[in-house]
């Protein structure tokens, strides 16, 4: 087999940073900047479940590796699987090296009206994790290692791109994957997630966007990149099959919904009331969209399948991300509800099917993501918290912020796919295809 300059280059660069790392001083020479706070300051419930959020959320990405790899082709199966459960290894690194200051570091931004507000963080804050030890952060871990809330975060920065991976499944060439998650990580990601989860960043201080556990930062921003995807790599030469195995949909979408406990009720970063609001809105709704999908397909005259209370199932946790801990049970069943027929539309609407998705990524994440700001700016509870709750304001600036999030998640991801097929080809051959990706990159099969 024929070895190219690009996993001579891929093994380099791995080589690299795992000598770089020795280069850096121990997390535990943390200086006195202020920032922290004392180890009595760390609540051991809080810790406790922290650790078993962190632990659910990083089962989602194998979850999904099931979700997807149930409904390609069985020459396809493995391929996708693997598509996202390699950004378990990939994103991981990453988000030691350079992600979590992008995200978390000290903000660089703008200045508007004499306040400073920040798009991104400052890569040389915490570099291979240097400076992220045990203690305390005051701002954004106030009763947790500052540690576990990377490690916690870390994972959400992992599910992301592997959200992606569905609208170009059993046509995307590993290699080139590989870049552009990394890339998608780098430049649209960690932007994103620090404007809206960084106490300064812009979208979180100045147009009060609220995304309780990554509505706007994980599925809108997947949804979107998935949608430029499936455009730039283009149709499938064949994109009529059938599901290869429906109860790994099944299973995907049970590990799913368990470990969004995590995603969701973990994102309080505390063991507290807000936890439990989460943890219970989060099955609520996505119970409600399970079963209005199913019955809103038959209506349609479609069966009521398992692939369709699956799906259902999924985007009712999508839509109920967002606002998870700002909404009632009561208002998550209609949230669920209402998320499923729209999405349910999408799916089946003929214009968005001319964009081969192959498993309708922009249709359940994206819209489900879109719904859930919208619903969580008109729902969420507080003093003028929504615009049920005399917060018109909040409301106009949640839709500034999702048009605003759209653009940049779209286009940008637009840019670093025309980039990324500039470097290394984003399609496979047609023979490769034809073939099946399983064979033709990995030389293993489905049986």
């Amino acid at each position: 087999m024929k070895i190219g300059l690009k996993w001579i280059v891929s093994f380099s660069v791995i080589t690299l940073v795992a000598i770089g790392g020795l280069f850096w001083n121990p997390a535990a020479d943390i200086p006195d900047t202020g920032e922290f706070l004392t180890e009595d300051k760390i609540v051991g419930a809080d810790v406790a479940w922290i650790l078993a959020a962190a632990g659910l959320v990083l089962l989602m990405t194998p979850g999904l590796s099931f979700f997807y790899g149930g409904m390609v082709g069985r020459k396809n199966v493995i391929s996708t699987m693997l598509q996202s459960f390699i950004a378990l290894g990939v994103i991981s690194m990453v988000w030691v090296v350079v992600g979590f200051s992008l995200s978390f570091g000290e903000s660089l931004g703008v200045t508007i009206a004499g306040k400073h507000y920040g798009i991104i963080g400052n890569p040389l804050s915490y570099p291979f994790f240097n400076g992220v030890g045990n203690l305390p952060h005051k701002m954004m871990a106030p009763t947790i290692p500052f540690i576990l809330f990377a490690l916690f975060q870390m994972k959400f920065a992992v599910i992301t791109p592997a959200i992606i991976t569905g609208s170009f499944a059993e046509r995307v060439r590993f290699i080139s994957y590989l870049l552009f998650i990394v890339l998608f990580s780098i430049f649209i990601y960690t932007p994103l997630c620090h404007m809206v989860w960084h106490p300064d960043g812009l979208l979180n201080k100045y147009f009060g966007v609220k995304d309780f556990a990554g509505g706007t930062v994980v599925h809108m921003s997947a949804g979107f990149a998935a949608l430029a995807g499936a455009m730039v790599v283009g149709n499938r030469k064949n994109p009529h099959h059938e599901p290869s195995n429906i109860p790994y949909v099944l299973l995907g979408t049970g590990m799913l919904w368990f470990g969004w406990f995590g995603f969701n009720a973990g994102s309080a970063l505390s063991a507290s009331a807000s936890a439990a609001t989460a943890f219970g809105t989060t099955t609520i709704a996505s119970a409600s969209a399970m079963m209005t999908w199913i019955f809103f397909d038959r209506i349609n005259g479609r069966s009521v399948s398992a692939l369709g209370a699956c799906i259902g199932a999924v985007v009712g946790l999508v839509a109920i991300t967002p606002g998870c801990g700002f909404v009632s049970i009561q208002e998550s069943l209609f949230i669920g509800f209402i998320t499923a027929v729209v999405s349910n539309i999408m799916v089946n609407w003929k214009v968005l099917k001319k964009v081969d998705d192959t498993l309708d990524v922009f249709a359940c994440h994206g819209v489900g993501g879109i719904m859930g700001m919208i619903l969580t700016a008109i729902f969420a509870h507080g003093e003028k918290a929504s615009l049920l709750h005399g917060g018109i304001n909040v409301f106009l600036h949640h839709m500034a912020a999702l048009v605003l999030v759209s653009v940049f998640t779209f286009f940008g991801s637009l840019l670093l796919y025309k980039i990324t097929n500039s470097i290394i080809t984003l399609r496979v051959s047609e023979e490769s295809e034809n073939k099946g990706l399983d064979l033709s990159q990995h030389e293993e099969s489905f049986s």
